[in-house]
């Protein structure tokens, strides 16, 4: 074979690999990142009769049925201080008349349920209403001022599922 034919050919090869590696090059730096998944406010936990629900094993969300500026932060605050994980803050929806405190449910037997009610005073009740947030929700009216001790723990009776945060 003739030597220019030879280093022709040898220039088409290299400039054809430098060609695919500029291509390949160029297509994974203008690749975007893999985004890893936002974190939950909360994961489903089941739970057996005879089990223990305590604080760190329960979401709350505390929205303000009031026109006092800050309730529901505050409220969230102090569930916070006592243990709770954190779910949604915010205004209850436009219309929402309490006068005290209350928590939408659709389960009254709910271990979380009973531990957050023991929280909230001997005001407050459970409404038979589908939750607004993550975990157990909790609207707080203008005659609402403060937590409770109340219960450490509630016991399962039932087979349950809770909505517990990432930590618990």
């Amino acid at each position: 074979m003739n030597i220019h034919i030879k280093t022709v050919l040898t220039l088409v090869i290299l400039a054809m690999l430098v060609f695919i590696g500029v291509a390949w090059g160029w297509s994974a730096m203008t690749t975007p990142f893999p985004h890893s998944a936002a974190p939950k406010d909360c994961y489903p936990t089941s739970l057996q009769p005879g089990d223990r629900v305590s604080p760190p094993k329960v979401t709350v969300s505390v929205y303000n049925a009031s026109e006092r500026s800050g309730l529901a932060a505050r409220t969230m605050s102090g569930f916070e201080d006592m243990g709770f994980g954190t779910g949604h803050v915010g205004n209850a929806p436009k219309g929402t008349s309490i006068r005290y405190a209350q928590i939408w449910t659709q389960n009254r037997q709910d271990p979380a349920v009973r531990l957050v009610l023991s929280r909230l005073g001997p005001g407050a009740h459970i409404i038979d209403h589908a939750p607004k947030g993550p975990g157990v929700t909790v609207l707080v009216g203008p005659k609402f001022t403060k937590l409770v001790q109340g219960k450490q723990s509630t016991k399962v009776s039932q087979a349950e599922t809770i909505c517990s945060p990432p930590t618990a």
